[in-house]
């Protein structure tokens, strides 16, 4: 079986291009591996394909989720493997494209049964946190004191993720992860492929693409989710409090545009540490190599 090409990296550094010039080349369709680009109706804040990129090459798991969802690593691993079947079974090569770490890492080295979402108790845990948030870190540090020195109080995510494990499995999260044993069907057969740039050249890069979004429609985007009273707080939207904020007049659009790139820089940060520490098969530095030279470079690989 050929290769299954994972092309991860920063946010802002032309992952999607690249994949597109790639599935060109070997008659290749491109799976998103995104916790934010899976959601409909918020499009220009997740920097999801636009529509010209969406008719040059086919995509799968963009905008597919209503915005009131949730997902689990483990279920969008399953949904990837069910995507990866139907591409192979047209006989040609799937391509995966993303920037969220946790994904890549659980394609290759496995989830552990507790991945699943249990919408009840993360309800109820998401009230008895603004309730009382210390009462939960005490109850986390008396059921897994090894994983609560590694979350931070206010961490809500975190904090409520590792109790809700704790209610589902009857399992503590440290637990849970010394005990990985589900992993991609195609685990043995994706060729990771890590995307570099130095901040010089991808900072520009991130705020061009800031002022893009906000002329692009972001307000309006923004707006609509406001208006329909959405919650979207499991979403990672960076952009969606400096912009509410903009609405609202509390801040001029340049203050909005100014924090939404900090944020981003920030977030564009975490992503390098996380992908320097894991395993990868290639990784190329934009700023010596084009995109063309990595694409025949795989090709050969391939």
């Amino acid at each position: 079986m050929k290769k299954i090409f994972s092309i991860f990296g920063p946010t802002g550094i032309g992952k999607s291009s690249l994949a597109i010039e790639l599935a060109k080349k070997i008659d290749g369709e491109i799976i998103g591996v995104d916790s934010r680009q899976i959601y409909n109706g918020i499009p220009i804040g997740t920097a999801q394909p636009d529509s010209s990129q969406l008719n040059e090459v086919p995509h799968h798991l963009i905008g597919f989720k209503k915005l009131s969802e949730r997902i689990s690593a483990g279920e969008y691993i399953e949904l990837i493997d069910q995507k990866i079947d139907e591409i192979i079974q047209k006989n040609k090569s799937a391509i995966l494209c993303g920037g969220t770490g946790l994904y890549f890492k659980s394609l290759k080295e496995g989830i552990f049964e507790g991945s699943h979402t249990n919408e009840n108790i993360r309800s109820r845990l998401g009230e008895e946190y603004e309730i009382d948030k210390e009462k939960l870190f005490k109850t986390l540090q008396k059921i897994d004191p090894d994983y609560s020195n590694k979350v931070h109080i206010n961490n809500k995510k975190r904090l409520i993720r590792a109790l809700e494990v704790y209610e589902s499995t009857g399992k503590p999260m440290s637990k849970n992860f010394d005990s990985l044993s589900k992993n991609s069907r195609y685990a043995n057969d994706y060729y990771f492929v890590y995307l570099k740039m130095n901040n010089d050249l991808l900072h520009p890069r991130i705020l061009k693409r800031i002022k893009y979004m906000i002329d692009d429609g972001m307000i309006n985007e923004v707006d609509e989710i406001i208006k329909r009273k959405i919650n979207i707080s499991h979403i990672n939207y960076i952009g969606f409090k400096e912009i509410s904020s903009f609405i609202k007049k509390e801040i001029s659009i340049n203050e909005a545009i100014e924090n939404i790139f900090v944020r981003t820089r920030q977030y564009a940060k975490r992503q390098k540490k996380w992908f320097n520490v894991n395993n990868y098969d290639i990784s190329f530095d934009l700023h010596e190599i084009s995109k063309n030279d990595i694409v025949d470079k795989l090709i050969q690989i391939n």
